[in-house]
């Protein structure tokens, strides 16, 4: 059993077995029972890494190869996401790149992929609803041009310049009166990105839903679905109760995924998440189970990693982008921890040891030696150990 000495809070060093590779049947097919993406990371060119935007800050072949691993194990990807740090060190000109060479990839082998849109190619701090809405629709035509589906992923720029619902609905229905693809709404919280405060035009999510449900009624031929990124399970069973056919709800709730996607007998969620980017071998085996109705052998996979992933996302939540490209380093995924615009630096040491021994404890690392080695190596360029 592989062994490594992790940094304890008081300074010292302890040793940490990590157990043998979880036993899973992967699938390649994508699931039946669920629409399930993972949202997806970029690696960085350790060389360049440094400052915010630059497109030669990226590793093109690495970053897609990530992707075809996901593809491989029957999952969809979801491109251009906040996983990939969109608005965190990815402007729309990367963005873009990196969802028109997805798009190719995927075609090229049969991948399901849908890409974020925003605003991010705004400028100014003061925008007009005009602008907010043009710069949506020049990325909606970027992604369909190019043969994709979008996800309208929420607008910084629209939660400073909205002055009440009506505005919200007014941007998003001229979008949606002009897509051509079914598009998956996204609705994002605080949680992971503070500047999202108010969203909808209201302070309280609960109070929201009425203005969504609306906005979702008026559009059903293009509406495909919404992704919750709340972290209220409690909020999502409301909403997915009350969203209208065929309109369904995609979760993003990386603390509650497990209870969210088996649902209740009657509802449940679909799957948008940047916690399966860190466990993708633990959602193909457990959506291949979930595919032959046995739920119980569902969330005997899936439940363990719960406590991992909400490792990962803890707060502040926008650092969880650290603890996934942390772990497909230490799993042989790339050959480096190095993110785009020093974006490692997010999280401390101690937190990057808890994640090995959460992970260990599951056998999520495929080569154990391997992600020992990584992690003490890791530990010891930094003077630990």
């Amino acid at each position: 059993m592989a062994e490594v000495l992790l940094p304890d809070a008081d300074g010292t060093l302890t040793a940490t077995r990590l157990a043998e590779p979880a036993a899973l049947v992967t699938a390649s097919s994508p699931p039946t029972s669920r629409a399930v993406y993972a949202a997806a990371h970029v690696v960085a060119d350790p060389l360049r890494a440094c400052v915010p935007a630059g497109l030669d800050q990226i590793d093109w072949d690495a970053t897609l190869e990530l992707r075809r691993r996901l593809w491989s194990l029957g999952l969809g990807v979801a491109e251009s996401m906040d996983t990939a740090q969109r608005g965190m060190g990815l402007d729309w000109a990367g963005a873009k790149e990196l969802a028109l060479r997805t798009l190719a990839e995927a075609r090229s082998c049969g991948g399901d992929v849908v890409v974020g849109i925003a605003t991010d190619q705004i400028d100014s701090a003061t925008t007009t609803l005009a602008q907010i809405r043009d710069a949506y629709l020049e990325q909606v035509d970027a992604i369909e041009g190019a043969g994709g589906a979008v996800v309208m992923m929420a607008s910084r720029h629209l939660a400073r310049a909205a002055t009440g619902p009506d505005d919200y609905l007014r941007v998003y229905d001229a979008v949606l009166s002009h897509a051509r693809n079914p598009v998956i709404l996204h609705w994002l919280g605080t949680d992971f990105d503070p500047a999202l405060a108010g969203y909808w035009g209201f302070d309280e999510p609960k109070a929201a839903m009425r203005s969504v449900i609306e906005l979702i009624a008026a559009h059903p031929d293009t509406v495909r679905g919404i992704k919750v990124s709340l972290l209220d399970p409690a909020l999502e069973v409301q909403l997915r109760e009350q969203v209208p056919a065929p309109s369904r709800v995609f979760t993003g709730d990386d603390y509650n995924y497990a209870d969210l996607i088996a649902g209740d007998g009657t509802r449940h969620s679909e799957a948008l998440l940047g916690a399966f980017a860190a466990i993708p071998r633990f959602a193909s085996a457990a959506f291949a189970r979930l595919d032959r109705g046995d739920v119980d052998g569902f969330r005997a996979i899936l439940d363990p990693t719960v406590p991992l992933s909400r490792l990962v996302f803890t707060a502040p939540t926008q650092y969880y982008k650290v603890g996934v490209a942390w772990l497909t380093y230490l799993d042989g995924g790339q050959d480096h921890f190095r993110m785009i615009a020093g974006f490692e630096t997010g999280r401390s040491l101690l937190h990057l040891a808890e994640l090995v021994r959460t992970a260990g404890q599951l056998g999520l690392f495929t080569d154990p030696d391997r992600a020992a080695a990584r992690a003490g190596g890791y530990f010891a360029a930094q003077g630990i150990g």
